[in-house]
């Protein structure tokens, strides 16, 4: 299978991934051509993996698909308050809150990227859930062609079921990969192609971020208030913090970011999340309610002098798995989706593969 040019996107990159794979099916009308884009997804279904309440900047939204708000965008639900607190073991100390978040939303990741994924089959993207890319493929000249999906019908042990199917080479004149946080293949790729060095980039930091969904009592349930803590449960030498984020649907997200250079060989991320659900502000809300999804997941935490060189020969990295946090801010999701539809990338992915017949993009 050989399309013109090849998106690779993991669960955690799904931004990222199909902003690329939209914005460039959007320039291919723009100059009336006709180019294969894929995307690949580990997952059994689009965002299956993806369970995180949002804030969400909607600027990169706004440039990709200005009409988003007149064709069923899961993003309705505006922030109404901003809180932070300081908290100790039994009180809550309200502090100025350094985030800006009027005008922005609290959303269903998931839902939000299935919408984005219905948008890129509209225009043409080619999307493969249940495929996870497993090895990139080199051609003669040591340029990235494309990924190699990982075998199919593997017992425990190694050995091959009678279901085995092998690994499908996907190959394009472009492979962008937006795997999310410290990606398998952008990670062995940064090392082998020494982005990292080649653009001054310090070392990656992460953090591990826990979090849940629950379903709360109506009473108790806010749209749109937003809450971010420091201080208890974690001491004074672990980095790290708390956020609750009222969805719709009497939904809540709830979660425990903890800095993996913590101090304390026996911390146990999980415990001190247990710990904080159970602090008088917060048991209170959670008290009658339901707990619908729960996960982990890894956060960079470098910020912009940890971002690496993202091209190479043959494509890029983009989003998280390039480490495009705005770590101050707490805000991903946007800086994901500008890095995919970015004339960087756009100009360096379109002009390599139509081979220079088109005008430049500016």
């Amino acid at each position: 299978m050989s399309p013109s040019i090849l998106r690779l996107s993991s669960s955690l990159g799904w931004p990222a991934g199909l902003s690329a794979a939209i914005r460039l099916k959007q320039l291919c009308r723009e100059k009336n051509s006709d180019l294969s884009v894929c995307v690949v997804e580990k997952g059994a279904e689009v965002g299956a993996h993806i369970i995180s309440g949002n804030v969400f900047e909607t600027r990169a939204l706004d440039e990709l698909i200005p009409q988003w708000r007149n064709e069923g965008a899961p993003i309705d639900v505006h922030v109404s308050s901003d809180k932070f607190w300081l908290l100790t073991k039994e009180h809550a100390f309200s502090l100025p809150s350094p985030f800006e978040n009027k005008g922005n939303y609290v959303i269903s990741l998931s839902q939000l990227v299935r919408w984005m994924a219905t948008k890129a089959e509209e225009l043409g993207v080619e999307i493969y859930p249940g495929f996870a890319a497993s090895e990139v493929i080199y051609d003669r000249n040591d340029k990235v062609c494309g990924i190699r999906t990982n075998d199919m019908g593997i017992a425990k042990d190694g050995s091959k079921r009678e279901t085995f199917q092998p690994g499908v080479d996907l190959k394009g004149r472009v492979t962008l990969l937006a795997e999310g946080c410290r990606g398998s293949i952008s990670e062995k790729l940064i090392r082998d192609q020494k982005l990292r060095e080649k653009g001054q980039g310090q070392h990656q930091t992460y953090a591990l971020g826990i979090k849940e969904v629950w379903e709360v009592e109506e009473g108790k349930h806010k749209p749109g208030e937003v809450l971010h803590t420091i201080g208890w449960p974690l001491d004074r030498n672990t980095y790290g913090g708390s956020f609750l984020y009222h969805m719709k649907d009497r939904q809540i997200s709830i979660g425990l970011v903890i800095a993996l250079n913590y101090h304390n060989p026996y911390l146990s991320p999980f415990d001190e999340f247990q710990k904080f659900k159970h602090h008088p502000a917060i048991r209170k809300l959670l008290e009658g309610g339901t707990v619908l999804q729960y996960g982990a997941r890894t956060l960079n935490e470098g910020g912009f002098q940890s971002i690496p060189y993202p091209v190479f020969p043959g494509g890029a990295i983009i989003g998280c798995s390039a480490g495009f946090l705005n770590v101050p801010k707490i805000k991903g999701t946007h800086t994901a989706m500008k890095s995919g539809k970015s004339s960087l990338f756009q100009a360096y992915a379109y002009m390599l593969t139509l081979n220079h017949i088109c005008s430049p993009i500016r």
